[in-house]
């Protein structure tokens, strides 16, 4: 603690301030000039208790002084009388101001007495306290009073009163014989008060007010009033702070109210300690770490940071170290989530975004009466290469002529038939075999019980047929191997057997458990074999469903049809699908308003595994979407839009964060060349297979941009959309455009392709491609000369003189200059001369002159070699 004290601190302490301070000091003796003045302990201690007390060691010595007079300082008159106990004598009323006091003397009955003028402290002056009203009592004047002590008795010698509470003021002064309170009973008091609710007082409760010697409050009331009774207005006497609370001043930034009772300035054995203003600290929440999260699937580096209690900046830093570059808006992937757990030490899970829309998890959870079950038929799918005879087997089987009706006899949509053997029904699914089509291949292996792969006998295993495998044992089902045109001359049914035994499907007589049949879909030979083994699989399989449960099936084809709207191709898994279902497909809903079966005919429901078409749906559906009834109309259109909204933000919201490698990439796409084009099909499925395979022809010069894709005619909101795109082409598959729209493409100049055949149309697009794609430049030599002499032309050039030594030089074709074996030059030759005739060209065993363009530094012993650049149309790979 320092010695000195400064007199802002001593004004502080004391609760004056700093001029009063400096006023007070120099009545001491003590000259100070600012409020940054430092005095020594002792005065400071003896300055602030004159200050708080009015009264000093220094100022006692002095002669009192008979009359003070000073501006703007408060001067208080005493009166001295004589004691005499039957005399009374008025008391003066005391009006309190800021700076002054004045005096006002009351016309006495009994004679008046000497007054005398002494030096007195000035008090501290405190305005009057709002909620107290004094109101007199009348009393008989005979009533002795008590006499007033001063200020200036207490310097005559006279014992000094303590200085009370305010709790004490205002609990007021009953003089009766009441038991003083130890230190101990006043704590037990407090804790009592604190453990109880504060209790008002009574409202008009008359208290004694007595006036001590040193009382702050005695500034603020009359002294005429001493010993009146006090009434209390609304204030609450246990919490005496609250009152003082609500008096001080609310304006912000000002100095905080001066206590009114400060203590005694050397009670604080520290010293004096400079006021520091309060901070308002801030609370927070306390930090609790996380140590595992659960987000949804497509989730954004912002809501992944809230959700793991970080800040964005913090996630973007740590996938930039990684070579990520990302924004706050980014969707995350699944690897990044896990690297990013693991950089937080949190344990990332990740739900599925439409868990509360997954109508077929409910499905599947619902409960199963098993007594309710009945065997179904199954399902089986027919798949193989293209052009094995998969349709024609499956015509067999109908004894219709399918195949004559598709385009250049191959299958392009899902078909799905029932047929009946020995009295049991068989679904059967044909898919197409050509390598567009594999999307639809796989979903015919999701749906089936047993999957038959035809291999042509006089052909063996193609690529298709491999990958038909492949969903084959990806699907679980049992397999069956129909080795077809058995009736050919070139036919080899074991060639076929080693060929797939090769790929793991060794047949049951080589010890395999894959059953080989050979078939004729011509002659019919060996069909009812095949038809039997696939019932007894079947049997085997133990095919149960319950008829009496909602309806579950599966979209196996969907298409636009004029007159009829949306139709879905569909075969019924589970329950009964009727006429008037409220069903939801993916993100399409409706109510069933007609089914026709595979014949064609309309019926009114679908039982167990039987196929047909369904009219209803809002839109297409995607083929390969799961179509279940449900309970009301308003259930399956809450299911669908949610679907439909998370799709379409999902679609809206694309991520575009890069990686550090793959900028140049991006910098370079601005060259690449795009073809824009708008597919229009029958049905899903071939729009979802074509789409697929465009989008697969490209190479880093050029690739198909697929603006628009949908099911349906191609309508004047399609040339609308290729308007808006340069160089777009409208690509029909299996519809025509109308008359009127045919007129407004032509007359906008809008290019409309429509084709029956799948790859025809991509045969088309790789060759539209390739014209796009920049030519290939050939070299070719010309010819050789050596260079013997050169000459120099003022204002023109270097000359040289050369002797052509193979081939030909022509004037203006390209030209290289070697010199010691390193190419020191390549551009055009300008100028060709012989002897001073300009020629187009110099053959082999001449001499000429030759001029470079931009070029003079030519040496005796360089070779020139001259050559063609030829372009060469290229073709686009996959």
């Amino acid at each position: 603690m320092s010695d000195n004290v400064r007199v802002y601190e001593i004004a502080e302490e004391a609760g004056a301030s700093s001029t009063e301070v400096i006023a007070k000091a120099k009545d001491l003796g003590i000259e100070l000039k600012s409020p940054q003045t430092a005095v020594s302990f002792e005065d400071a201690e003896e300055i602030a208790n004159y200050i708080m007390t009015g009264k000093s060691s220094k100022l006692a010595k002095k002669p009192a002084a008979k009359k003070v007079v000073k501006k703007k300082e408060p001067v208080e008159k005493e009166t001295e009388s004589k004691e005499e106990p039957k005399k009374e004598e008025e008391p003066k009323k005391v009006e309190t101001s800021e700076k002054k006091v004045e005096k006002e003397e009351e016309p006495k009955k009994e004679e008046p007495k000497e007054e005398s003028v002494k030096s007195v402290a000035p008090k501290r002056v405190v305005p009057k306290r709002r909620g107290l009203k004094i109101i007199k009592k009348k009393k008989p004047r005979e009533e002795p009073k008590e006499q007033i002590q001063t200020s200036s008795s207490s310097i005559e010698g006279q014992p000094k009163k303590a200085m009370k509470s305010l709790s004490e003021i205002l609990g007021g002064n009953d003089k009766s014989e009441d038991k003083k309170e130890t230190q101990a009973q006043k704590i037990a008091r407090k804790k009592e008060k604190k453990k109880q609710p504060p209790k008002a007082h009574d409202h008009g409760k008359v208290i004694e007010l007595e006036r001590g010697s040193q009382s702050d409050f005695s500034n603020a009331s009359d002294e005429s009033l001493l010993g009146e009774e006090v009434v209390l207005l609304d204030m609450d006497l246990s919490e005496p702070s609250k009152f003082l609370e609500d008096n001080k001043p609310k304006e912000n930034n000002k100095k905080q109210t001066r206590s009114s009772r400060p203590a005694a300035f050397g009670n604080r054995p520290q010293g004096l300690k400079r006021k520091k203003r309060k901070k308002r600290i801030k609370r927070t929440e306390e930090e609790i770490e996380i140590t595992e999260v659960t987000i949804p699937e497509d989730v954004r580096v912002y809501e992944f940071a809230e959700a793991c209690g970080k800040s964005a900046s913090e996630v973007i830093t740590v996938l930039f170290s990684l070579g990520m570059m990302v924004t706050k808006n980014d969707f995350l992937k699944q690897d990044e989530l896990e690297i990013l757990g693991e950089e937080f030490g949190i344990e990332v899970t990740v739900k599925d975004a439409l868990e509360d829309a997954n109508y077929v998890e409910d499905y599947q959870e619902e409960e199963i009466d098993e007594s309710n079950f009945e065997t179904r038929p199954p399902v089986v799918t027919i798949m193989g290469h293209v052009d094995h005879g998969k349709t024609s087997l499956l015509d067999k089987i109908r004894s219709s002529k399918i195949a004559s009706g598709e385009a250049g006899g191959i299958t392009q949509h899902i078909s799905a038939y029932t047929i009946k053997q020995n009295g049991q029904k068989i679904t059967f699914v044909d898919t197409p075999g050509h390598a567009a089509f594999s999307a639809m291949r796989a979903r015919g292996a999701e749906v089936t019980d047993v999957v038959i792969i035809v291999v042509a006998a006089d052909d063996g295993v193609k690529q298709q047929t491999e990958e038909v495998i492949s969903h084959a044992k990806a699907s679980g089902c049992p397999i069956i191997v129909a080795v077809n045109k058995i009736d050919k001359e070139a036919a080899n049914m074991d060639m076929v057997k080693a060929q797939m035994a090769e790929r793991e499907m060794t047949p049951v007589d080589w010890g395999g458990d894959i059953e080989f049949i050979g078939v004729s879909a011509k002659t019919g030979e060996g069909i009812d074999d095949l038809l039997e083994n696939i019932l007894l699989q079947s049997e085997i399989l133990e095919l149960k469903a319950d008829p009496t449960a909602k309806a579950k099936a599966t979209v196996v084809e969907s298409s636009l049809e004029k007159g009829r709207g949306p139709v879905a191709t569909v075969i019924v898994q589970n329950g009964e699908l009727k006429v008037g279902d409220n069903i939801v497909c993916d993100t399409t809903f409706g109510r069933v308003k007609a089914i026709t079966n595979c014949l064609g005919k309309q019926v009114k429901s679908l039982g167990l595994s039987e196929t047909g078409s369904v009219l209803g749906l809002n839109e297409v559906p995607a083929a390969g979407s799961i179509l279940v009834a449900q309970e009301s109309d308003k259930e399956a259109r809450e299911i669908a839009t949610t679907r439909a909204e998370h799709a379409r933000a999902k679609e809206l919201s694309k991520s575009t964060k890069v990686s550090l490698e793959e900028m140049s990439g991006l910098i370079a796409e601005g060259k690449i060349k795009q073809l824009p084009v708008i597919i229009k099909t029958d049905v899903g499925g071939s729009l979802e297979a074509i789409k697929g395979s465009l989008e697969k022809i490209q190479n880093e010069e050029v690739k198909v941009k697929v603006v628009h894709a949908g099911v349906g005619g191609i309508t004047e909101s399609d040339l609308i959309l290729a308007g808006a795109s340069e160089g777009c082409v409208i690509l029909g598959f299996n519809v025509r455009p109308t008359g009127s729209v045919k007129n407004k493409a032509k007359a906008d100049g809008i290019t409309i392709n429509t084709y029956s055949i799948i790859y025809d149309l991509i045969d088309d697009v790789k060759d539209t491609l390739s014209g796009m794609m920049s030519a290939v430049i050939r070299e070719e030599n010309t010819g050789q000369a050596e260079v013997r002499d050169t000459f120099v032309v003022p204002k023109i050039g270097t000359v040289a003189g050369c002797f052509v030594t193979d081939g030909k030089v022509i004037r203006g074709g390209h030209a290289r200059i070697i010199r010691d074996g390193v190419v020191t030059y390549t551009g055009k030759i300008s100028s060709l001369k012989r002897f001073k005739d300009d020629v187009k060209e110099v053959s082999n065993g001449y001499e000429c002159g030759i001029m470079f363009d931009k070029f003079n530094d030519i040496k005796v012993g360089d070779f020139i070699e001259t050559f063609i650049q030829i372009e060469e149309k290229r073709e686009i790979e996959l």
